[in-house]
């Protein structure tokens, strides 16, 4: 007979993994037609996964996955990729999705406490101070899309992109091309996360051309298209001087071009815009965007074998750089030189 996994059932209802495990983790973020029919087709299948798992199986240990972001599409394609690659395994994944802004290490206190969590996965997670929380924990754990080699955890290892060699490619692309007054929409600058990378990487290439990024061009943003929207229409309505923007997220990316469109500035001919992380829908805006596009499937799979790896094998934590790749595609181009 053969053994339903969470890949099949998302086939079959004709949604993302990511989906189904919402409905299994009762995440109140599911349309009600759409949990109806997945619920059904879980029935229809016998299948028994995450939460329903632990009625009937209070002694069995768990994997735990934490989403740092519900509103940020990478991380969500990201965590289905992770749920993806772990289908066929024996272990049950036990999912949260919290805000961006939430701890996600008192979280994995909280999971550990609620479930026997034999491993865990941090996806988009900041490491700064916060990360003390969980030095006793003797579970090993893998962040994903952040490098924790600096965070002298015992148990973790980490699998990400060089975030500051492409914050510095998108900078000296702008810059080269004779951009000088350059929008950054990012989250806190200072922070010890990925964005933070990025933001220094960006000032690199300026320092590498006797420039200095002036400040007052940086806004701290949620990572959302609504976010985007509301940031970009801000600020362009006060800097109309401004002739590019870095928005280190796809989706921050995609509603600040809405925003230039409903202030009647076109990109790329007024504002340049160049966004981070790849997601399948920048192929498809208008513009098509420029950005940094990360491995999903790679990052993926490299964080659920390390937790396999340190899990079943005792190995030793390994922090592991995959390649990103700079797209160029149609939303950047010189600045309009005014008569």
């Amino acid at each position: 007979m053969k053994v339903v996994t969470i890949k099949d059932i998302a086939r079959l209802a004709n949604v993302s993994v990511t989906t189904v495990s919402r409905v299994l983790n009762h995440r109140p973020d599911v349309n009600p037609e759409t949990r109806e029919k997945v619920e059904r087709i879980i029935e229809e299948n016998s299948f028994v996964g995450n939460q329903n798992a632990r009625g009937l199986k209070q002694t069995s240990e768990v994997v735990g996955l934490i989403i740092r972001g519900r509103s940020n599409p990478f991380l969500n394609s990201l965590a289905e990729a992770i749920l993806d690659c772990a289908a066929s395994l024996s272990d049950f994944f036990v999912t949260e999705y919290i805000d961006e802004k939430a701890d996600e290490f008192e979280t994995a206190l909280r999971m550990t406490k609620q479930h026997r969590i034999k491993g865990m996965i941090f996806v988009g997670s900041l490491i700064d101070d916060r990360v003390h929380a969980i030095h006793g924990l003797e579970i090993p754990v893998v962040f994903t899309t952040v490098n924790a080699m600096a965070a002298s955890l015992k148990n973790a290892s980490s699998v990400a992109v060089d975030d500051r060699s492409m914050g510095r490619l998108v900078g000296e692309e702008l810059l080269s091309l004779g951009h000088r007054k350059i929008a950054v929409f990012g989250s806190n600058p200072v922070a010890g996360d990925s964005l933070a990378m990025r933001f220094l990487g960006f000032c690199d290439a300026y320092a590498d051309r006797g420039l200095t990024f002036e400040h007052q061009y940086y806004r701290e943003c949620r990572f959302s298209m609504e976010a985007g929207y509301a940031a970009a229409r801000e600020y362009f309505s006060n800097h109309s001087d401004t002739t590019a923007l870095f928005a280190m997220s796809d989706a921050v990316a995609i509603g600040a071009i809405r925003a230039l469109k409903d202030l009647g500035r076109n990109v790329p001919e007024d504002v340049s815009v160049v966004g981070f992380d790849g997601i399948d829908l920048c192929r498809f805006t208008i513009p098509r965007l420029n950005t940094v596009e990360q491995p999903v499937e790679e990052i993926a799979r490299r964080s659920v074998n390390l937790l396999l790896d340190m899990m079943e094998k005792g190995a030793a934590p390994r922090h592991i750089l995959v390649n990103a790749f700079y797209r160029s595609r149609d939303s950047v181009a010189a600045p309009h030189i005014l008569p």
